[in-house]
């Protein structure tokens, strides 16, 4: 017989928080049932009004804070916890290093079934805040304006926002001017409920050392009326823009970018620099958003490789080449592989940008390309896998560990799928000891993790 649930919608309570939960909510109990607060912490006692009872948990919405965690800190403005841009930014800093590190504890002992496996400290980023190179925003209208911000968490509401606080604020102030060029044009903001309607998104990256910004006007139309001259009116404005593009989404879809893309001033890429390396980056192209904090993560990759100018190296799900083309003047021989024919030709430039000729790069999927590289007797010493937030494929492990590398560097942005990874990885005898997490969004429950597995 099920147990009945021992709250109800609009009943008003004291709690106490006794946790966070992965995405960073504060979690209390009833009889063991756990309701999920936004904005509160472990050790605080709050009012709360339930606002949605599942059979499993439940959710609140808080009223007011009875007795305050010692951890709290003053968020300047709520809408960064509403919208999801900042979830952890009333946590102090340094505690939510730690909540990360306990995240990658938390599944290696409940997914990976591997709780031997140490987690060191997490590594902070030396910018808490104004770090992002890369914003993606939703353009509206409300009330007959031209209005730019994000979506309330689990919604298709836009709450206007002028200052995103873990962005560039150079790319902040761009948004800004460029919203009001686009209103003086008087350019239709996209209706996402009729799917009518032009300008869906305002993609923007800067360099965070070059300081070159690109501009991408992401239409629901190709015909574009007065694209030129609004591009040239954007980078009279700002100086810094090298690359404006219009990319064509026809689709009602909740991806960003189509497929088609238009340049409508300047070049269709910026270049960028990490370590001693230059890069041109694409539209499309996987760049990290926090680059300093991206060279103190890659260095660790590095540092557990152990590189030898005799080794051969794969650089799966390799992007732009940011990992092979900067270890390549340490070793051998790099291949790198990756699904973005965009980044792929960024990461063949790349290398004569730099005037490396020791690295090839294809185009495909990481788990069609490692058993062509095997049949061919390619054998690297260390395979390098950086995967997107679904992890890596079977097949491709499999092929990896067949090749039998001395190690394997494996970076994630992703506990969960790292962990389930971990078990497939230990199937094929390859193992860690040890896991280094990387803190490259501050203010966000994500968190990176690097480690090097070997043969037992």
């Amino acid at each position: 017989m099920m147990e009945a649930i021992p709250v109800k919608k609009n009943q008003e309570l004291e709690m106490t928080i006794v946790d966070l939960s992965h995405l960073g909510m504060g979690v209390a109990k009833i009889d063991g049932y756990p309701i999920f607060i936004e904005n509160a912490l472990p050790q605080e006692k709050v009012q709360v009004k339930i606002v949605k009872v599942g059979k499993k948990f439940g959710f609140g919405k808080m009223l007011s804070i009875i007795q305050t965690s010692p951890y709290r800190q003053t968020v300047e403005n709520k809408d960064l916890i509403r919208t999801g841009i900042a979830p952890l930014s009333h946590l102090q800093y340094e505690q939510q290093l730690k909540f990360k590190q306990n995240q990658v504890e938390n599944v290696l002992a409940k997914v990976a079934k591997m709780p031997e496996i140490h987690v060191e400290e997490t590594i902070g980023s030396s910018f808490a805040f104004g770090y992002r190179n890369k914003a993606q925003i939703p353009v509206r209208k409300i009330d007959g304006i031209l209005q730019t911000g994000f979506y309330r968490k689990n919604s298709h509401e836009l709450v206007p926002l002028d200052h995103f606080y873990i962005q560039d604020p150079a790319i902040d102030a761009a948004i800004v001017i460029i919203r009001e060029i686009l209103q003086q044009f008087e350019v239709k903001a996209y209706n996402e409920r009729e799917h009518s309607g032009f300008l869906r998104h305002i993609v923007i990256r800067r360099g965070s050392y070059s300081h070159e910004m690109m501009v991408v006007l992401v239409t629901r139309k190709k015909h574009f009326p007065q694209g030129e001259k609004i591009a040239q009116k954007i980078q009279e404005k700002l100086p810094e823009v090298v690359s404006i593009i219009q990319n064509i989404n026809f689709k009602q879809t909740n991806v960003i970018l189509g497929e088609e893309e238009r340049l409508l001033l300047g070049r269709s890429f910026i270049y960028d620099q990490l370590f001693d390396k230059t890069f041109r980056i694409s539209a499309k192209s996987f760049y990290q958003v926090n680059t300093p904090q991206a060279e103190v993560l890659y260095q660790k990759a590095f540092d557990l490789a152990s590189l030898k100018q005799t080794d051969t190296v794969v650089d799966a799900y390799s992007g732009i080449g940011t990992i092979g083309l900067s270890l390549a003047d340490k070793v051998a021989q790099v291949y790198g592989m990756e699904v973005t024919p965009q980044a792929v030709t960024d990461a063949q430039k790349n290398a004569k940008i730099n005037e490396i000729d020791n690295a090839a790069y294809v185009v495909g999927k990481a788990e069609t390309v490692m058993p062509k590289w095997k049949e061919e007797g390619i054998k690297p010493n260390v395979i390098f896998v950086d995967p997107p937030r679904k992890g890596l494929d079977q097949t491709f492990i499999e092929t990896a560990c067949d090749m039998d590398p001395e190690k394997i560097v494996y970076i994630s942005c992703n506990p969960a799928t790292m962990a389930r990874d971990l078990q497939i990885f230990a199937d094929k005898g390859y193992y860690t000891d040890n896991i280094q997490p990387v803190d490259l969004f501050p203010q966000t429950h994500h968190v990176e993790t690097v480690m090097a597995l070997k043969k037992r």
